[in-house]
């Protein structure tokens, strides 16, 4: 019972990781379309954007896969919750159409 505080500050950890992942990202593609030198900004958003996950996975996993799951698993939270606030207006309410039939 007492690694439960640890899964949850990692499963914590993770979203933030991923928030930050994909707010980025987000913030990024936006400041992209109107730059003068979008591919040095997409490429050091990219560097960046890792360098600061893997890190994270890092220290907050300290050795532990478990702990390395419950990150990767608030990570990948963060990422369909951003997924659903930054959806397109002409997506919303959309159904999905399986095998390219109309």
């Amino acid at each position: 019972m007492n690694e439960a505080p640890a899964f949850i500050l990692a499963l914590v950890g993770g979203a933030l990781l991923g928030s930050i992942f994909f707010g980025g990202l987000w913030w990024t593609i936006r400041r992209g379309l109107s730059s003068r030198r979008p591919a040095i900004l997409f490429l050091g958003s990219l560097l960046l954007r890792t360098s600061i996950a893997i890190a994270g996975f890092y220290f907050i996993a300290r050795g532990d896969w478990r702990r390395l799951m419950a990150c990767l698993f608030g990570f990948l939270v963060a990422r369909m919750f951003a997924m659903r606030l930054i959806r397109a207006p002409s997506e919303k309410g959309s159904p999905i159409v399986e095998g390219g039939e109309t």
